[in-house]
């Protein structure tokens, strides 16, 4: 066992094999503060961290530690603002667990699945429910499950899920949580709509974590930007990815009419490109999901929000199609690449006056943008 590594942190050996396997070794920085803690004191916690730097492992694998497989009610309840990112924590949950002699089983409950199938799945012994807020609300409604029992509420990536109008849902899920010893809320932001949801489920002095942005970006990213006018924009992306060969990637705008648009001119080009923007409905959604992680489309052009949760491996590269308008979402885009000790690259394509701008992101995130 390396030094430093998720054993001294407090983590069962048995964990520390399934997460070795997933090739995850070393702990990041909001893993070092948020997993002691929990795993000594556990009570209400609010950690401010970005997409992309660990948290699923740093409340997931307490968590997993605390709730007890002998009792088949739900012991933990974790909100998440996306069908793709509940996904994404249900199924780390299960491969943490691979070693683990006494199975903890979690269930997913987001829409797009046919909520009947969940009904009588969540009849069987579920010691941790990973949701949507809509779908649970959904399922409570229809007397499907209960949170009477439920110790610990974990509110993922909170700002997301309050800004997608899902204030009065997590609510609920809170009063009828009354019976929890603690709250665990991570968001990346803090608009004054969290400092009210986190006065509102939490006690008034709650353990404060705060990763330095500096150490939120992976450092096996290369940060690259290339300055093209708007009318240059399609021939730079149509270049780049007529050199990748076999290599796959991303490329997000802002908008979802840009996405669509410029789907359309690299189809017409050749390349095997999908579109997912937030217009799609969750079949249409799911089918150009399949088909990106199947390889049958080698890249695919998305929009901010569309994107979250996206967890492919082995992407070589995301292109910026525009800066993001909010600093955070560089992180969250430009962490699709580099995954489990990879290396990626971040293209960002700038108009001659946003070169100021760059530098900003360059000193708010502690990177540094080369020529492509």
């Amino acid at each position: 066992m390396m030094k430093g590594g998720f054993g001294q942190l407090g983590i069962s050996k048995d964990l520390v094999k399934g997460l070795e396997e997933m090739g995850i070794t070393k702990p990041t920085p909001v893993q070092r503060e948020v997993i002691p803690y929990l795993m000594e004191r556990g009570n209400d916690l609010v950690g401010q961290a970005q997409t992309g730097t660990g948290k699923t492992a740093a409340f997931g694998l307490p968590l997993l530690m605390k709730v007890s497989p002998k009792k088949p009610g739900i012991q933990a309840v974790v909100l998440a603002p996306t069908r793709e990112l509940a996904k994404q924590i249900g199924k780390a949950l299960f491969k943490y667990t691979k070693y683990v002699d006494d199975q903890v089983f979690v269930e997913v409950l987001a829409g797009g699945d046919k909520i009947g199938i969940q009904e009588s799945r969540l009849r069987r012994p579920t010691q941790i429910v990973v949701a949507t807020p809509g779908r649970l609300q959904d399922l409570l409604k229809r007397k499907a499950l209960s949170l009477s029992e439920v110790e610990y509420l974990i509110l993922d990536e909170a700002d997301e899920m309050l800004s997608m109008g899902f204030k009065a849902q997590i609510r609920e899920a809170v009063d009828l949580t009354k019976n929890r010893q603690a709250v665990w809320l991570f968001s990346a932001t803090f608009p004054p709509v969290i400092r009210d949801l986190i006065k509102f489920c939490m006690s008034p002095d709650p353990k404060m974590v705060k990763v330095d942005e500096k150490n939120v970006v992976n450092r096996n990213i290369d940060h690259r930007y290339a300055i093209c006018v708007k009318e240059d924009k399609f021939d730079y992306i149509d270049d780049f990815l007529g050199r990748q060969g076999d290599e796959r990637g991303l490329i997000f705008t802002r908008t979802k009419d840009g996405a669509d648009i410029l789907g359309k001119k690299l189809l017409k080009e050749g390349h095997a490109v999908g579109v997912i923007q937030g217009d799609l409905t969750q079949v249409e959604r799911d089918k150009v999901m399949r088909a990106f992680k199947k390889e049958r489309v080698q890249f695919l052009v998305a929009t901010d929000v569309a994107a979250r949760g996206i967890d492919v491996e082995g992407l070589a590269f995301v292109i910026h199609h525009q800066l993001p308008e909010q600093i955070e979402y560089y992180t969250h885009r430009s962490g699709r690449t580099a995954r489990a000790g990879r290396k990626g690259v971040s293209v960002v394509l700038i108009d001659p006056r946003e070169k100021k701008r760059l530098r900003q992101f360059e000193r708010e995130l502690g990177i540094d943008f080369g020529p492509a």
